[in-house]
């Protein structure tokens, strides 16, 4: 299949029942489970990223395993997880694929946001849809709007149901997702999400993303022509925003924790390339990772990825007080921390798939 294909594919997801879950029991469960996924997803992560194979096999593994209701309440049967245990599940997966990393974000995310707006009768619906292992996707971000944070997709409340007209661009996991969580706004321009079942009519998710990493998250674009759901599945996520909550750093949290995991990912690499490179010719050394240079760059990589991972533990563990005890400084404590672990992780990522060239020489391209 191409890299840029038709919006309907052999294997989809839809908003069918599927199969019960596993229930993670425990923060100690949930980091095992994802060490043994991350072992499995490896095998083949740069193969299917070069060859772009949509990983629908390997989704469904990770649906099944439970780590996808990991921040369920355990009012309403899930592990409630700290946001610590969290980021370092996201970063474990991401370290082995940052595609299958990644495709989680927004589920999280939306995930957060429901708890903290929906009604009960929603979040008792929904939840438990999570607990049995349906997968949420993303249909938030715009291409043609004046900001990120600024919406052109309307929705129109008629009645009992709700009317969306729209476009989304960047819509990691709407391919993949049973639901597809979808932000627009009202007249009086107040954000609202709807949950749309995949199969819903007048939604089209449109698989034409590519790239170069992470190729098979296949962030396209979503289409929506008058499309029709009840009242019930429409939440008024403004109302987050309309006292101190951590829906912000949530959602940034796990895209450093994402970052983090490809450092990781991209270090473990640069390692591996570097005891295989050759001396300089002249250097008198046996191997090339000999020589006080190679070792001195090594050096650099591997203390900026720790204090990347340390900074994204502490702006974890803020997020979760911020969660457990909501105010304005609890949430600007874990706003500033959370901003720290995007600026650090980025870097080293950045650097340590740099480092990777440089540090094999030709042979590593």
């Amino acid at each position: 299949m191409s890299a840029i294909s038709q919006s309907r594919l052999p294997e989809q997801a839809t908003s069918a029942p599927r199969r019960p879950a596993h229930i993670i029991g425990s923060d100690a469960e949930a980091i095992e489970v994802a060490h043994r996924l991350a072992e499995d997803f490896a095998r083949e992560a740069l193969e299917r990223d070069s060859e772009r194979r949509l990983p629908w096999a390997e989704l469904e593994r990770f649906s099944d395993s439970g780590l996808w209701a990991l921040t369920m309440p355990k009012s309403h049967g899930g592990a409630g997880v700290s946001y610590t245990t969290l980021t370092e599940v996201v970063a474990i997966i991401s370290a082995a694929d940052s595609s299958l990393g990644q495709l989680p974000q927004n589920h999280y995310g939306v995930l957060n946001n429901l708890i903290f707006t929906g009604s009960e009768e929603q979040k008792s619906e929904y939840l438990a849809k999570v607990l049995a292992g349906y997968r949420f996707g993303n249909a938030f971000s715009e291409a043609k709007s004046k900001t990120v944070t600024a919406f052109e997709t309307r929705i129109r409340f008629d009645g009992d149901s709700a009317v969306i007209d729209g476009e989304k661009a960047y819509c990691t996991g709407a391919l993949f997702a049973h639901i597809v969580p979808v932000a627009g706004v009202d007249e009086l321009n107040r954000p609202f999400v709807a949950f749309v079942p995949r199969d819903t009519a007048g939604l089209r998710v449109i698989d034409n993303w590519d790239g170069f990493g992470q190729r098979i998250t296949a962030s396209g674009k979503v289409l929506l022509d008058a499309v029709r759901v009840p009242g019930s599945a429409v939440i008024p996520a403004w109302k987050a925003y309309d006292q101190p909550t951590a829906d912000g750093p949530v959602s940034q949290i796990i895209q450093a924790a994402v970052d983090t995991g490809i450092a990781r990912g991209a270090f473990a690499h640069t390692l591996r390339v570097a005891r295989l490179a050759r001396p300089w010719a002249d250097s008198g050394l046996d191997q090339g990772w000999q020589d006080p240079l190679s070792q001195a760059a090594i050096g650099d990589l591997a203390w900026r990825l720790r204090a990347a991972e340390a900074i994204l533990q502490r702006s974890a563990q803020a997020v979760d007080q911020a969660l457990a005890k909501p105010s304005e400084d609890s949430v600007a404590q874990a706003s500033v921390l959370v901003a720290q672990a995007k600026v650090l992780s980025t870097e080293i990522a950045l650097l340590a798939s740099t480092r990777l060239l440089e540090l094999g020489g030709t042979r590593s391209v």
